[in-house]
C-alpha cells in the first residue's frame, strides 16, 4: 500500500483517534489491523454477527483518509459483469451504425467472406478498447487517481466461484481482461471484505487478507458508542438501556439485536422524551429491537427480570 495515500492510517492511537471523532469507537485491536493493513497492503477479511459494525468500519475509514468508497454489494450469482467491467454493448452498436460508411470503404472490393474477415481483423479490435469499457465496483476502485476504501460486503453470500475472481484483485490489484490486457491500479485501494459467518470462505482468499473478528460489544464498549452516535440520551436511561440490550442477547432468541438496532432504540427513546426504563415503554418499543415476534413475546414474559437488570438490581 502506497502509505503516502494514507497518512492518516501510520499510527495505531491515531487511527483510534481518528474513527472515536468520525464516530466510531474502535477497539485496539480493530486499530491495529487497520494499521497492518495500510503498512502491509493487504485487504481486511472482516467477520462477526450481523450489526456488530462491519460495514460502519470501512465506511468511517473512508472518511478519515477523506477517499471515495466503492461497494460492491455481494449476492448469489453475482458474476465478472456486475463486479469487474462489462462491454458497452449499445455504445458498440451505435458507433457501428454511424460508421457504416467507413466499413463500407474498408470492405470495398473485398472478394469473399475469407478477405472480409481479414481486412477487418487488419483494423484492430477498435470496440474493444477501453472507452467502450464500463467498469464495475472493482475495477472503478482501482481507477482512482488518489487511492479509495473499496468495501466487498458480505463476501459469504456470494457463490464460491465468485471467491476465485477476487484473487487476482487482491494479490496483485489488477484485473485481466481478454481484450485488452492487464490494467494495474492507478493506487491501491484499502479493502475490507464482510462476512457474517453464514458459510466458510476458502483458505486462498484467506490467505490475502488480514483476519478481524468483531464480536457483541461489552457493556462498557456498547455504552461508549451509544453515547458517541446518540449524544443526546441521558447518561442514566443510556446505561439502563445498555444493560437491557445485553441481558436480552443471553435469551434464546431467532436474532440477537445488534448494535445498530441498539441504536435505534436509543435515538426511539430520545423521540419519545424518555427518562428511564419501564414496562409500558419497553413493550411500546420492544419491536425497535427485535425484529420477529415470537423474540418480542419470548422477551415480554421475561421482561421484570430483563429490567432489574438494566436497573443494575
Amino acid at each position: 500500500m502506497d502509505t503516502t495515500l494514507y497518512p492518516q492510517l501510520d499510527d495505531v492511537n491515531a487511527i483510534s483517534t481518528a474513527f472515536g471523532e468520525a464516530g466510531y469507537i474502535c477497539t485496539p485491536r480493530i486499530a491495529t489491523v487497520v494499521y497492518l493493513a495500510a503498512a502491509l497492503n493487504k485487504p481486511i477479511l472482516v467477520e462477526g454477527p450481523p450489526g456488530v459494525g462491519k460495514t460502519e468500519l470501512a465506511k468511517t475509514c473512508a472518511e478519515v483518509i477523506a477517499k471515495p468508497l466503492v461497494r460492491l454489494q455481494c449476492y448469489e450469482g453475482l458474476d465478472e459483469a456486475k463486479a469487474l467491467y462489462e462491454w458497452k454493448y449499445g455504445k458498440q452498436l451505435l458507433y457501428t451504425q454511424i460508421l457504416k460508411e467507413q466499413l463500407g470503404d474498408i470492405l470495398g472490393g473485398a472478394k469473399g467472406l475469407k478477405e472480409s474477415i481479414q481486412r477487418l481483423h487488419s483494423t484492430g479490435d477498435v470496440f474493444y478498447a477501453k472507452e467502450f469499457l464500463e467498469p464495475r465496483p472493482l475495477l472503478r476502485a482501482m481507477e482512482q487517481d488518489d487511492g479509495a476504501v473499496l468495501l466487498i460486503d458480505e463476501i459469504d453470500k456470494a457463490d464460491f466461484e465468485f471467491e476465485s475472481l477476487l484473487l487476482e484483485v487482491l494479490s496483485d490489484y489488477q484485473i485481466s481482461i481478454p481484450e485488452i490486457g492487464t490494467i494495474q491500479a492507478r493506487s491501491k485501494p484499502m479493502v475490507f471484505l464482510t462476512s457474517n459467518d453464514t458459510r466458510d470462505l476458502s483458505d486462498a482468499l484467506k490467505r490475502r487478507c488480514l483476519h478481524l473478528h468483531i464480536p457483541f460489544p461489552s457493556i462498557e464498549l456498547e455504552g461508549r458508542i451509544v453515547t458517541a452516535r446518540v449524544p443526546e440520551l441521558e447518561s442514566q436511561l443510556s446505561d439502563q438501556l445498555v444493560r437491557f440490550v445485553h441481558a436480552i442477547r443471553e435469551l434464546d432468541l431467532k436474532k440477537a439485536p445488534a448494535i445498530s438496532e441498539t441504536l435505534d432504540w436509543a435515538r426511539s427513546l430520545v423521540l419519545l422524551h424518555a427518562n428511564q426504563l419501564d414496562s409500558g415503554l419497553v413493550h411500546d418499543t420492544l419491536n425497535v429491537l427485535l425484529k420477529y415476534e415470537e423474540d418480542i413475546v419470548e422477551a415480554e414474559g421475561q421482561l421484570g427480570k430483563l429490567l432489574k437488570i438494566a436497573d443494575g438490581l
